[in-house]
C-alpha cells in the first residue's frame, strides 16, 4: 500500500501549536514561514487510526472507556513483534502523555529537594517538570566524539553527591538522534545501581529508527528491573500527540504498587479517543504505515543533512533515529542572536533553540523535518540563501 506523505495539509487555523503559535513565539508568520520546531508531523495519521475515529463517529456516543483487554493486547503485540519485549499487561499504566508520565514518576519516586539526573542536552520538558516539582536538575553533559554524543560515566560518577534519586534516560536520544548500544545501556544500568537511582527510560522515539540501526529496550537489559520504569507511546510514531496518551510500564511489584497509588490519588483515568487510536495503530496495518514513514523520513533526513552540511560552519549531527535534526552553528563564528536572525527572519524558519535543552546545547538549533519533502527542500534552499555569504 502506498501513502502520500508529499501531500500538503493546511494546518493554519486548526489550533495547531506548531503552525498557529510560531508567529507569537518566533516572529515567523504561517503565511510564508516553515515551522520546524514542535515535535509533531505534518502527515495525516495512518489509515487504521482514521478508520477507528470514523467508527467512533458512526456510533456518535463518546462515553467512558471500558474493558481495556484488546488495548493491552495491542500494546503487548507491538512490543513483542517490533521490539522483542514481552510485557505483562498488569504492568501497564495509561497516562496523559509521557511528559505527564515523567512528572508522575518524579512525584512518586522522589521527594522535594532530591536530585534528578539528565544527560544533557536533552528534551527540554524534562527540565521543566523536574524544577516545577521542586526537585533539583542534575545535568550530566554528554561527551562529543567524532561529532556524536557518547556517555561519560567516569565524569558523571565524579559529579554524584548522594542526593540524586532518579535518572531520566532519553532512548533514542532527543536531540542528537542517538540509538544507544546495548553496551551503553548496560553502562546506564550499572550507573543507576552504583548510585541507587530509579531509572526512568523514555522510549517515545523507539519506532522511528533508521535502517542499519536497532533500538534495544532498556527492559531487555539484565539486572535493572527492580529500579526500572519504562515509558512508551504511540503519539510520536503515529502523529497523534494531541491525544495526550502514553504508557508507563513497571514490572517490579513494589514500584508498581507505589505508582498505582499515585495514579489513584490523583484520579487519573484514560482518554477513550487515545486508547481507541492506540489500539488501531498497534496493528499490522499500522506497522506497514510506520515502515513507509521511516523510509520517507530517512529521505528527508538525507536532504536536510546534505543541504545544511554544505553551508560552511554548519554541522548536522549524524542521526540514527527521530525526525529532529540537531545542527551545530558554532563553526560559523557567529553569536546565537546573529545566526538566529538569519534562520528566523531571513529564512523564515521556526526552530527550537538549543539552549533550552541544557548544557551542551548552547550553539545548536533543532530542526523538525517530519513534513512533506517539498517543504524540506524549500527550507534547505532558504537556509543556503540566508548564509550565502559564507559559501
Amino acid at each position: 500500500m502506498s501513502y502520500d506523505f508529499d501531500r500538503i495539509i493546511d494546518r493554519v487555523g486548526t489550533h495547531s501549536a506548531k503552525w498557529d503559535k510560531m508567529e507569537a513565539i518566533y516572529g515567523v508568520s504561517p503565511k510564508d514561514g516553515i515551522p520546524m520546531w514542535v515535535a509533531d508531523m505534518d502527515f495525516a495519521a495512518a489509515p487504521p487510526i482514521q478508520k477507528a475515529l470514523e467508527d467512533m463517529r458512526s456510533i456518535g456516543v463518546y462515553g467512558y472507556y471500558g474493558d481495556d483487554a484488546s488495548y493491552l493486547d495491542a500494546i503487548r503485540w507491538w512490543m513483542s513483534e517490533r521490539h522483542g519485549w514481552d510485557v505483562d499487561p498488569n504492568a501497564i499504566f495509561t497516562v496523559h502523555g509521557l511528559v505527564n508520565g515523567t512528572a508522575l514518576c518524579v512525584d512518586t519516586f522522589t521527594d522535594p529537594g532530591d536530585g534528578v539526573i539528565l544527560m544533557t542536552p536533552v528534551y527540554h520538558a524534562f527540565h521543566r517538570v523536574i524544577r516545577a516539582a521542586g526537585r533539583e536538575v542534575i545535568e550530566c553533559p554528554l561527551a562529543r566524539n567524532d561529532g556524536r554524543y557518547e556517555m561519560d560515566f567516569d565524569a558523571w560518577d565524579a559529579q554524584m553527591t548522594g542526593g540524586e534519586k532518579m535518572l531520566v534516560l532519553c532512548s533514542p536520544h532527543n536531540p542528537g538522534g542517538r540509538v544507544w548500544t546495548r553496551a551503553e545501556l548496560e553502562g546506564v544500568a550499572a550507573f543507576a545501581k552504583r548510585h541507587d537511582l530509579i531509572l526512568v527510560s523514555d522510549e517515545i522515539h523507539h519506532d522511528l529508527v533508521f535502517p542499519g540501526t536497532k533500538h534495544t529496550p532498556m527492559a531487555l537489559i539484565d539486572g535493572i528491573a527492580d529500579r526500572l520504569v519504562m515509558m512508551t507511546a504511540t503519539t510520536k510514531t503515529f502523529n497523534i500527540a494531541g491525544t495526550h496518551s502514553g504508557n508507563v510500564i513497571i514490572h517490579d511489584p513494589e514500584l508498581r504498587k507505589r505508582f498505582a497509588a499515585k495514579m489513584s490519588g490523583l484520579g487519573i483515568s484514560p482518554n477513550s479517543f487515545g486508547l481507541m487510536m492506540a489500539e488501531a495503530a498497534y496493528s499490522p496495518e499500522g506497522a506497514a504505515w510506520v515502515d513507509a514513514l521511516v523510509d520517507y523520513l530517512d529521505g528527508n533526513r538525507r536532504i536536510l543533512d546534505e543541504g545544511l552540511n554544505a553551508i560552511p560552519g554548519l554541522k548536522s549531527m549524524p542521526m540514527e533515529a527521530t525526525y529532529l535534526a540537531w545542527v551545530d552553528f558554532e563553526g560559523t563564528g557567529m553569536e546565537p542572536t546573529d545566526y538566529l536572525a538569519r534562520v528566523e527572519q531571513d529564512a523564515k524558519i521556526a526552530v527550537n533553540h538549543g539552549i533550552s535543552f541544557g548544557k551542551g546545547g548552547e550553539r545548536f538549533l533543532r530542526f523538525n523535518f517530519a513534513t512533506p519533502r517539498p517543504l524540506v527542500e524549500q527550507a534547505v534552499a532558504r537556509m543556503q540563501d540566508a548564509f550565502s555569504d559564507l559559501q
